[in-house]
């Protein structure tokens, strides 16, 4: 997880969120947490390396649009990093609901 981008790790905490992870949702997610346009270009490269990294297994839902899921690797990673996380900032229920009051 270390050498991933933080927009690559954004990505993998998405398709963990999400119940069908397309292309599109994806992207829909991002927008709305990056508050912008989140460009082809930027999000289909970084999702073929995480695939290319074992992280993240593309499939086929038609023709024009693939699938994404986090393979057991790609779970135990973020996992990992959510512990990591915890660790540093280690925010309690109580800070984590007022942050999100705001």
């Amino acid at each position: 997880m270390h050498d991933l981008t933080g927009f690559q790790r954004d990505i993998l905490y998405v398709i963990a969120g999400l119940e069908e992870p397309h292309g599109l949702a994806i992207k829909d997610k991002l927008e709305d947490y990056y508050e912008g346009e989140i460009h082809h270009g930027r999000l289909y490269p970084n999702l073929d390396t995480l695939v290319e990294k074992g992280l993240v297994e593309k499939g086929e839902i038609d023709q024009r649009t693939n699938s994404y899921t986090l393979t057991r690797r790609g779970r135990r990673e973020l996992e990992a990093r959510r512990k990591w996380e915890h660790e540093y900032v280690g925010l309690d229920e109580e800070t984590t609901e007022a942050v999100e009051a705001e």
